[in-house]
């Protein structure tokens, strides 16, 4: 929806590179809310069936509860989801339903006030997202779904904090190893939290069992407390790779295809878009990127290709 953020984690917009004169999308350069849907129709007709509207910050945009409204109306479709920062999801939970939207993913990395606020880095308090979070629910935007990036030393002591909170809720916290998406957030292999030492560190009070995946391809891997007091998840993109599987497409704010979240690069559908090629052609343009995908970052991961240039995570989305 747009590469622009209200917040500056430390893991995905640090401060010291996306500051006041950092050059983000002018607006011509976005895509239009028609574009969005005329291209979401197109990929719809090709099997997709799930939509998520990321950034940055997608509720930054203005207007986007009529785009929801358009992308609803698309038949193929079966779940409109949104991830969100969650700052601005108190107020507009109700319209975002309204609008259509089936439900939220929130990201909040603990609930210790100095943590989060150290790792947002513009000061927004854990109470105005855990009110965005109950809006979410409130207006049946569920189940919400709740983001956790965990790096080491940083909130790692918030790992069973986080699940405490949320069981029994309804909600289902994920916990996200910490990932060297871009090229600025100072990734080191030693920052990360395996996902078996998460699961490892609330099993040690929680008994867990695990889930099946609800669909192929499903990135988290789910746990089900065995009290039946709800469930948690764990994405491993680094300790456990999951590249032979995924099923995930990404366009970027100014309509770029990527087809993993560590590219270095993209195929240009807004030129096409914008001059008259027709939906066979920009059919023809998607079937021939996804028919000759090979991408297989995590699995390769390397220091070699740590340092490699890649899309940064607020462009690309989370």
């Amino acid at each position: 929806m747009t590469d622009r953020c209200n917040f500056r984690c430390t893991y995905c917009m640090p401060k010291e590179i996306f500051n006041r004169d950092y050059q983000f999308l002018e607006r011509e350069l976005l895509l239009s809310f028609e574009e969005i849907e005329r291209l979401t129709r197109i990929f719809a007709n090709l099997g997709v069936v799930k939509v998520r509207l990321t950034g940055g910050e997608p509720l930054l945009r203005k207007g986007i509860e009529g785009l929801i409204g358009s992308l609803a109306g698309v038949e193929q479709i079966n779940d409109l989801t949104l991830t969100t920062n969650g700052s601005l999801l108190a107020r507009k939970a109700d319209e975002l339903a309204a609008a259509g939207l089936n439900r939220v993913t929130v990201s909040l990395d603990s609930l210790d006030e100095k943590i989060f606020q150290d790792m947002n880095d513009v000061g927004f308090a854990v109470a105005d997202v855990l009110a965005g979070i109950e809006a979410a629910a409130g207006a049946g935007l569920t189940p919400v779904k709740v983001n956790v990036v965990i790096k080491r030393g940083v909130n790692d002591e918030s790992i069973l904090p986080m699940a405490e909170h949320f069981r029994d809720s309804g909600h289902v916290v994920r916990f996200i190893e910490f990932m060297d998406v871009g090229a600025t957030n100072g990734w080191r292999v030693d920052d990360v939290v395996p996902a078996a030492d998460i699961i490892a560190a609330i099993s040690a009070k929680y008994q867990l069992q695990a889930v099946d995946p609800e669909y192929p391809g499903e990135v988290a891997r789910r746990w089900r407390y065995a009290d039946g007091a709800g469930e948690i998840g764990v994405i491993s993109s680094v300790s456990a790779p999951f590249c032979g599987t995924c099923t995930r497409a990404r366009l970027s704010a100014e309509g770029r295809l990527y087809t993993c979240l560590f590219a270095t690069r993209g195929t240009d559908l807004r030129g096409p878009l914008r001059s008259g090629a027709s939906d066979a052609d920009l059919e023809t343009i998607i079937r021939g990127v996804w028919a000759h995908r090979d991408d297989r970052y995590s699995e390769v991961r390397s220091a070699a290709t740590v340092a490699f240039p890649k899309v940064e995570m607020s462009y690309i989305g989370g």
